[in-house]
């Protein structure tokens, strides 16, 4: 879709009732914390709105519908203000509506990342697009935010209702279900026959309010060490672990550390150090570094302890 097909007309700057303004339902900021609000409030008290609206008027209803400046508008509702100022554009259809408001936004302070996520969820059954790119350049979205409100989407409504709280104190924040979203859809977790996806997320909500998690970072180490049992052919292992992991809210991410693909783990990392360091001795221009006796003193050590490793494991070492 151009951007020109998105474009909105401006019709002019006019006082109109406050009474006569109804809230945007294609916003994707959706909550509205009270603190800034109040913040807001008083400002406008005390000098008025400065910056007006933006609104257009609905076709079938006749009521003015904001695009930009609804916490301008809630503050003025409180403050009993008659009027408010705002410029008015031509209605715009349901893709521009949606579009104009994240572009409207993109530069103002992040709201809530859910409402956001149902917003580019009806945004892509419009226009039939799921790629991030093209989504990302028709909201003004940085593309690994849309990467994320996907994610929030996998989740049922019963969890993203726990992100659209309007009380921030009762509200999951989004980080939760996303770094959680890495381990519940993880193709061997998901094969384990104990699991559930919401059964394991709720288990995941119980621990993390007890203290088993002690922040949402820690599913970076769950992962981990389910990534590590099964490079290491440990997953029956790693499936009992985690099973028991979600059973118990007090048990800590160490519960799934298996000594033996720890150890699997660091010999992968080292065999890769090892490979680097053979492409860079091996190109080393002997001429060039002959008089580069540290270094030649260092890669003898080095031999030295390879060697003497080698045999401690009985291996032959050509000397």
């Amino acid at each position: 879709m151009k951007s020109r097909e998105l474009s909105i007309k401006p019709i002019g700057l006019k006082n109109i009732r406050t009474e006569t303004l109804r809230a945007n339902p294609h916003n994707p900021r959706g909550l509205f914390d009270r603190e800034d609000m109040r913040v807001l409030r008083e400002s406008i008290d005390r000098v008025g709105i400065l910056v007006p609206l933006t609104v257009y008027q609905d076709s079938k209803t006749g009521h003015f519908t904001i695009l930009d400046g609804q916490r301008r508008w809630m503050c003025a509702k409180e403050l009993k203000l008659k009027t408010v100022p705002v410029n008015q554009v031509a209605e715009p259809t349901l893709v521009q509506n949606i579009v104009t408001m994240f572009q409207i936004h993109k530069l103002r302070k992040d709201w809530e990342l859910m409402p956001t996520a149902l917003k580019l969820e009806l945004l892509m059954k419009q226009l039939k697009e799921k790629r991030d790119r093209v989504l990302g350049e028709l909201t003004g979205l940085d593309e690994a935010v849309v990467t994320r409100c996907k994610k929030l989407l996998s989740y049922s409504r019963k969890y993203q209702d726990m992100m659209l709280d309007p009380e921030p104190d009762n509200r999951m924040k989004a980080d939760f279900f996303i770094e959680l979203y890495a381990v519940r859809n993880d193709r061997a977790v998901r094969s384990f026959a104990w699991f559930k996806p919401d059964r394991f997320t709720d288990a995941m909500l119980r621990k993390f309010k007890v203290g088993g998690l002690k922040a949402v970072t820690d599913f970076r180490i769950v992962k981990q060490h389910v990534n590590n049992a099964i490079k290491a052919h440990k997953t029956g292992v790693i499936s009992k672990r985690l099973q028991e992991f979600a059973a118990d809210p007090e048990l800590t991410p160490d519960h799934l550390s298996i000594e033996s693909a720890m150890a699997a783990s660091q010999a992968r990392k080292l065999a890769k150090t090892v490979d680097k360091l053979y492409v860079q001795v091996k190109d080393i221009d002997l001429d060039e570094f002959y008089g580069q006796e540290d270094l030649w003193e260092k890669l003898q050590a080095l031999a030295d302890l390879i060697r003497k490793r080698l045999r401690q494991l009985g291996r032959r070492v050509e000397e």
